[in-house]
């Protein structure tokens, strides 16, 4: 990320961002999200900072993770869903925050899409302790 002037921004330029990310990605470990990584791409991409991925287990799951990640950043943060895609279907959703872009995938999409894979350059966030990290699920990805 650059400043207006094209000089390198710090890594913590965006703490309001990544701080956010890491609230999405703790409200879906908190409604049994898996296998949850957060990827930084501000190096990457001027389009958006943030990754958040998550798996779930099935649609109804997948659902309630993203109606909970939507309340808490619109309570927390003021945050407002720019876009959103696959609600319907619910095999994938990506709720789109402009600089934070979650994805929540079942196991076949998200082993399918390998978004890790295809931003393999990006910078993986340690997750802090605070957020659960449920057990593993041998999904692509998983360390």
């Amino acid at each position: 990320m650059t400043s207006p002037d094209n000089s390198p921004q710090p890594e913590t330029a965006n703490d309001k961002g990544l701080e956010r990310a890491l609230t999405a990605a703790r409200v879906a470990a908190e409604t049994r999200g898996t296998n949850l990584v957060v990827l930084d791409l501000r190096k990457l991409t001027p389009v958006f900072d943030f990754f958040v991925i998550a798996t779930g287990t099935s649609r109804r799951q997948i659902h309630a993770m993203a109606d909970e990640i939507e309340l808490v950043l619109k309570q927390q943060f003021g945050d407002l869903k720019r876009g959103g895609e696959g609600y319907e279907e619910g095999r994938w959703i990506v709720l789109d925050y402009g600089d934070i872009v979650v994805h929540l995938l079942d196991a076949e999409a998200r082993d399918f899409w390998d978004l890790e894979g295809l931003w393999s350059d990006a910078r993986r966030v340690p997750l802090p302790e605070t957020i659960p990290q449920p057990e593993s699920t041998g999904l692509v990805g998983e360390a």
